[in-house]
């Protein structure tokens, strides 16, 4: 994964709240096309990150289980870190800057 994937860090935060959520409603969730949420949820196991699994008992076999693995939980930490200290860059730069036009006036 990319460092700065931020459709496969939602994806795999959805994952990990909500393992049973059926692809059609994680799509609607997270604003992706069916089409778009298969290759990230593919990727996503290529990578070993995700487990995907039938529910045995299911009559239709068409509902599955989407686990995170632990693999998948530290990047999904990882990826968490490395958003939080981009956004307080950021916040920083951004009050440094109104500090500076603030002192200009």
């Amino acid at each position: 994964m990319s460092n700065d994937d931020p459709d496969q860090f939602n994806l795999l935060r959805k994952i990990h709240k909500e393992p049973g959520t059926p692809q059609r409603e994680l799509a609607k969730h997270l604003g992706f096309s069916l089409g778009k949420l298969n290759y990230c949820m593919k990727a996503l196991k290529a990578k070993g990150l995700i487990k995907i699994e039938n529910f045995k008992k299911n009559k239709s076999k068409l509902n599955y289980l989407y686990v995170i693995t632990p693999k998948g939980i530290a990047e999904k930490t990882k990826l968490t870190v490395r958003f939080m200290k981009r956004k307080m860059n950021e916040y920083d730069e951004l009050k440094n800057e109104y500090e500076k036009e603030k002192n200009k006036k």
